[in-house]
């Protein structure tokens, strides 16, 4: 289950961070979002009702999209998030207890990351992947001197990632990366035009194709 999980995130290359979505319109949020080639979609739990919206989610998604949780702090809100169904957990932080949650139920997890120590000590702490964020602080040299000494490393870069930009991560070594305001564009949500949405994430998807051609 975890390396399936894992492979998914990895084949699709962009994680749609939806955060500050209201309940009432996480559904259009999402459906737009996917249209648009995105298969990953992170609810940070930061968001209202954010435990509600992974569990509707999971419920009403068709089979081929993975809904996550994210800005996860604590091994309890992990723990709520995955019991209401959340396939997968990142972090802006490392902290041991998310990571022992996540590896008991079988739940990848991307622990946030910036230095090596941190990376290589949340990889040898069962990490699955490591977020590098703010990602935006070092760019995609930051990632590519992170795979140097550290190749075995699956990175997910988050924090000013647009399409300008995905794609130089993805040279850099990252599997794939996450993107919050690049994509959802609260004041199209705003005014109904998840069109847009869906522009965005086309956008950043295929930069991220573009990389891998």
């Amino acid at each position: 289950m975890v390396a399936e999980t894992l492979q998914r995130i990895e084949d699709g290359g962009v994680i749609a961070v939806l955060r500050g979505v209201e309940p009432e319109t996480v559904q259009d949020v999402a459906d737009a979002v996917v249209a648009g080639g995105v298969t990953a979609l992170e609810v940070t739990a930061d968001s209202p009702n954010a435990v509600g919206m992974i569990e509707t989610l999971s419920e009403r998604m068709a089979d081929d999209v993975l809904v996550g949780v994210g800005t996860v702090l604590d091994a309890a809100t992990a723990r709520a998030a995955i019991a209401a169904g959340a396939s997968f957990v990142l972090c802006p932080t490392y902290e041991e207890g998310v990571v022992e949650t996540c590896n008991r139920y079988g739940v990848p997890v991307a622990p946030g990351v910036f230095t090596p120590t941190e990376a290589q000590q949340a990889y040898e702490a069962g990490a699955d992947l490591v977020k590098v964020f703010p990602a935006k602080t070092g760019g995609p040299s930051h990632v590519a001197a992170l795979k140097g000494p550290l190749g075995h490393l699956d990175v997910v870069p988050t924090g000013g990632v647009g399409p300008d930009n995905a794609g130089a991560y993805i040279e850099a070594g990252a599997v794939a990366v996450g993107a919050g305001s690049s994509i959802l564009d609260h004041d199209a949500v705003s005014r109904g035009d998840f069109e847009a949405i869906t522009a965005n994430a086309e956008a950043l998807r295929d930069a991220v194709a573009d990389a891998r051609n």
